[in-house]
């Protein structure tokens, strides 16, 4: 399975942490992501913000699964 985490956090390395560890899990991309989350994932230079990118990188890569932790500027693009 092919994972795209969308962030460069903390939570986001973590998530990717535990990702890293399944064993159905091939890939994992993070977008922007950071340094540490470098060490476990591939970092995409698509910032959380920029949608279209996001969707265009997903249909792409096939992405399986798509992790964005949900905030205010997420819900502010969907109403």
């Amino acid at each position: 399975m092919k994972v795209l985490v969308v962030g460069s956090g903390g939570r986001e390395h973590a998530i990717c942490w535990k990702l890293s560890k399944s064993p159905k899990v091939d890939k994992i991309y993070c977008a922007p992501g950071n340094a540490g989350i470098a060490e476990l994932a591939e970092c995409v230079d698509i910032k959380a913000m920029e949608f279209e990118k996001l969707v265009a990188f997903a249909k792409e890569n096939s992405i399986d699964l798509y992790c964005y932790r949900y905030g205010r500027p997420t819900c502010r693009r969907c109403r």
